[in-house]
């Protein structure tokens, strides 16, 4: 890991929990996906939001933040997250499974399945799941904020 962008990105996150008054811990993990900034408080229903918009949010403001001090640092972009309290990792967990789940039924019944509208993030990990079936396909059908991901038996 880029010690110095992790750095940056921790201090980012601690000046915007100063900025909310909001107290929390955060750690940081490593995972193939990139690095990951957790952060445990007891104030996550705020950071959150829901249906976790507030923390979609905060991850997309956090990262313009951050690419603009890495350019002013000349330093290299990293891959990162920002989860609260667990809950991005047991989202993701819970898409995973939807994904699955639907790809069995599509199989089983042969007819297309629409899933839920979701954001872009949420989609992309139904398609990353669903590449390791090789006779499903997916795509992303309708427009923002009403985008979902419709699976479809391969003929």
């Amino acid at each position: 890991m880029m010690e110095n962008q992790a750095q940056i990105v921790k201090s980012l996150i601690e000046v915007i929990l100063e900025k909310l008054s909001v107290s929390g811990e955060i750690e940081i993990l490593e995972n193939m996906e990139g690095v990951q900034f957790v952060i445990k408080t007891k104030e996550a229903g705020l950071l959150i939001g829901e249906g976790g918009q507030n923390l979609f949010a905060l991850n997309h403001l956090l990262k313009k933040i951050a690419e603009n001090e890495f350019k002013k640092n000349d330093l290299e972009r990293i891959q990162f997250f920002l989860d609260i309290n667990g809950y991005q990792a047991k989202r993701i967990e819970e898409l995973k499974n939807i994904a699955r789940m639907n790809a069995q039924r599509v199989r089983y019944f042969k007819k297309e399945i629409s899933l839920e509208p979701m954001n872009s993030y949420e989609r992309r990990i139904i398609h990353s799941v669903l590449t390791e079936y090789p006779d499903i396909i997916t795509e992303s059908f309708g427009e923002d904020p009403n985008r979902h991901v419709i699976i479809k038996p391969f003929l």
